[in-house]
Parts: C-alpha cells; structure tokens; sequence
C-alpha cells in the first residue's frame, strides 16, 4: 500500500516536500511516478524515477523546479517542489509499476496511493 504524504497550504513561490512510502513491498524493485488531478482535469504526469534512482523524468511544467528521488533504504520516494505556482495546485498522488517508466501514462501503474492535497495561494 503506497501511502502519500507532504501535502498543504503554501504561498505561491514557497516550497514542499511530498513523500510516497510503501507499507505492502519493497518499493525499492519498482518504477515510480507522481500524478496530479486538478478539480475538473484529468489526471496528469509530474515526474517518474526508476528503480535505482538513476533516471528521472519531469513534466515540462515542472523541469527545474521539481526534483524527484528516492531513497530505498528507507523505502520512499520524494517529490521536492520548490518556486511552487497557483497553477501546481491539485491532489498529488504517487504510483508504482514493476518495470521501467514506460510513457507516462497514469494506466501504466498498477498500484496508487491515496493523494496528498497541495494548494498553493497566489
């Protein structure tokens, strides 16, 4: 069971650290992403990073100012964000799948936690 956390009120312009933990398996054997969903949206790509922390992948609307990474001793990944907008506002949830990234498509994982709501105030 993966389980989101991190999430809150923030100025535009500040910063947050969201955490993806894994009560069920060793998460260390698996690809993970990051997903939002706006109110209204369908539920978009925000970063993915594989197994061993080597490759990343952000969403252009997030490149330099997310970092994802992972520390599989402790069994979590992270979503750092910082310069957050108005528009990064939404329900962050993380996801698993058994092999590499794949396209970034959300149906690619198999597994999901529950979502962590950011809101981020202008």
């Amino acid at each position: 069971q993966l389980q989101a956390s991190g999430g809150g009120l923030v100025q535009a312009g500040g910063s947050l650290r969201l955490s993806c933990a894994d009560s069920g398996r060793t998460l260390g054997s698996y690809a993970v992403g990051w997903f939002r969903q706006a109110p209204g949206k369908e539920r978009e790509f925000v970063a993915a990073i594989n197994w061993s922390g080597v490759i990343t992948r952000y969403a252009d609307s997030v490149k330099g100012r997310f970092t994802i990474s992972r520390d599989n001793a402790k069994n979590t990944v992270y979503l750092q964000m910082n310069s957050l907008k108005p528009e990064d506002t939404a329900v962050y949830y993380c996801a698993a799948r058994p092999y590499g990234l794949g396209n970034n498509m959300p149906y690619e994982y198999d597994k999901w936690g529950q979502g962590t709501q950011v809101t981020v105030s202008s």
